[in-house]
């Protein structure tokens, strides 16, 4: 069975969300975004389009990690564990 044949329940009056609540949450979540804060507070950016901006930022957000995580592991792996440093690295990571 598709998705498209089920039937889907309606949310209550009081659970749905408002086209002005959902502008307001756009509006919140561009703020958020680096390239947002280049623009001008003027612009208005279609909602499709933070949307997308937040995804690739996620994304290069998650490949960042991947990397810091990968220079770490390869600093732990190259250093004295005795060491004050290595100390140091492990305390932060706990």
């Amino acid at each position: 069975m598709s998705s498209r044949s089920r039937p889907r329940a309606r949310p209550s009056p009081a659970a749905r969300i408002t086209d002005e609540q959902i502008g307001d949450l756009v509006s919140k979540l561009q703020a958020l975004l680096p390239e947002a804060r280049l623009r001008s507070s003027n612009d208005r950016v279609p909602s499709a389009r933070v949307l997308q901006e937040t995804c690739s930022y996620i994304r290069s957000l998650h490949r960042e990690v991947d990397d810091l995580s990968e220079r770490l592991a390869e600093l732990l792996a190259a250093a004295d564990v005795s060491t004050a440093q290595a100390a140091v690295i492990r305390s932060l990571l706990m």
